[in-house]
């Protein structure tokens, strides 16, 4: 299961982005904005960050900020109607893919399984132990 965190402004698009995720056995949770992204990321921090383009062009610098776990990525999505916002470069540099959403959702399903995949290949997964079996 891969924790991802969906930040924007578009509710109907994350909830529905959410409940495909979900259904895929994936943990989703929905933020308005990076405050609340970062709050919530400094408590468990997510696998996959994905984040509207056009918060991110905004925010610039700040979205770094937000934590993301070890092995975990950055992804940005538009809808099909808005042009590119402009990104600062370093930001560009920390981020895996730019989405067109809900055309490429399930371009999404796969970056979201392959980071996961690819996390637990490495070893860098949460583990999921039984409370009975911890020291």
């Amino acid at each position: 299961m891969t924790y991802v965190m969906l930040i924007g402004s578009d509710v109907a698009l994350l909830e529905g982005l959410a409940q495909s995720l979900a259904g895929l056995g994936h943990q989703p949770a929905v933020a308005l904005t990076l405050a609340d992204a970062r709050d919530l990321a400094a408590h468990h921090p997510p696998l996959v960050l994905v984040v509207d383009r056009g918060l991110a062009s905004s925010a610039g610098a700040e979205l770094l900020s937000v934590p993301v776990a070890p092995g975990g990525a950055r992804l940005l999505y538009r809808g099909a109607a808005t042009p590119p916002a402009p990104l600062l470069p370093a930001l560009q540099r920390a981020v895996l893919a730019d989405l067109t959403l809900p055309l490429e959702r399930h371009r999404l399903a796969a970056l979201v399984q392959s980071i996961g995949d690819r996390a637990k290949a490495t070893g860098r997964a949460t583990r999921n132990t039984p409370p009975e079996t911890r020291v």
